[in-house]
């Protein structure tokens, strides 16, 4: 008779410990590690070497938008409590009213690349968008919309990922200033909902899942918002889309396809055979240095390696995304 070890968030929920639930973006570092994380992958010789490093570069702009953002309109007490009672996200991304402050965001980005994409692939992408549409209120509008509600048909592909930079500063913003003004003295503006797939603060669909170390939350899995950043506690060896527990799978470059176990990559894909969909984890135990958006874009390979073995993606990457005009589903890679 064989048994399997037990992890060590499997040690802590039968032990009776409390799991910290959810873990909110720090203004300081949300961007900058990401930044940092890239520039890492870059400078390993990746085959994705020039996208990276832009997406470094778009890092870098978030961070500095992000510490000097002005003023939002956040939700009341009463809408908080209502979403609260409902089960339901209070800054949902698909019908929150944007503040004008999002499209103001997403000009301040552009300036701030401009300057450093000189000989960049990225620059004509970003130059265009600043000539043709950065003034055109509606379309950015419609843009946003689309994105943020999966619809492929219509949408800029080349202007996708620098549209996600200016929405995903925006809503981290509307989570820390609702979190600021709810105050430490009253009940957190952010808990459980009902759909615990989704992010509990935007609505939205994770990147990526990542093992955490160190501190309350060291052994534990969360996923990671790839809009708001937010981190919600999810136990591992359970499938992010249909939450079963059974046919789980962890597949990486080297092992698709194979039975070797001795591998430890930082990366792999977590596919579950019962709905036929997966969900990276990114392991901070194997590389301390992992982020859940750039080490997604990083591992494109494994994206279609699992594709190929007819597995489908449940959360998605803002910053890359793959579709044909005239389908809705917006899967990120």
């Amino acid at each position: 008779m064989s048994s399997r070890l037990l992890s060590p968030e499997e040690i802590a929920v039968q032990a009776g410990q409390q799991v910290p639930y959810l873990r909110l973006p720090e203004r300081g570092t949300v961007f900058a590690e990401r930044e940092m994380r890239l520039r890492q992958l870059a400078a390993g010789g990746h085959a994705m070497r020039d996208f990276l490093l832009f997406m470094a570069e778009l890092a870098q702009a978030q961070h500095g938008l992000l510490q000097a953002y002005p003023a939002v309109a956040l939700p009341d007490a009463a809408a908080l409590d209502a979403a609260s009672r409902a089960g339901l996200p209070p800054l949902p991304a698909e019908h929150w009213p944007r503040d004008a402050a999002w499209r103001s965001g997403l000009r301040r980005l552009l300036a701030a690349l401009l300057p450093r994409l000189a000989g960049s692939p990225a620059l004509a992408a970003v130059r265009a968008l600043q000539d043709t549409h950065a003034g055109d209120d509606a379309w950015l509008d419609q843009q946003a919309d689309r994105l943020l509600t999966g619809v492929m048909l219509g949408l800029d592909l080349a202007a996708t990922p620098l549209v996600a930079a200016a929405l995903q500063v925006y809503w981290t913003q509307l989570v820390l200033a609702t979190q600021e003004a709810r105050g430490a003295d009253r009940l957190p503006p952010f808990g459980r909902t009902d759909d615990a797939t989704l992010c509990p603060c935007c609505g939205s669909r994770p990147v990526a899942s990542i093992s955490r170390i160190g501190g309350s939350d060291a052994g534990f899995r969360y996923l990671q918002c790839a809009l708001c950043a937010a981190q919600w506690h999810m136990v591992r060896i359970k499938c992010t889309h249909c939450l079963g527990t059974q046919g789980i799978h962890y597949q990486s470059p080297q092992r698709v396809g194979t039975e070797a176990r001795d591998a430890k990559p930082a990366t792999e894909a977590e596919t579950c055979d019962a709905c036929g969909h997966y969900l990276k984890i990114v392991h901070m135990e194997r590389d301390v240095n992992v982020e859940p958006v750039a080490d997604d874009l990083g591992s494109v390979t494994l994206d279609l390696l699992v594709s190929e073995a007819g597995f489908r993606r449940h959360g998605i990457n803002l910053m890359l995304l793959f579709g044909d005009d005239g389908t809705d589903d917006g899967g990120g890679g």
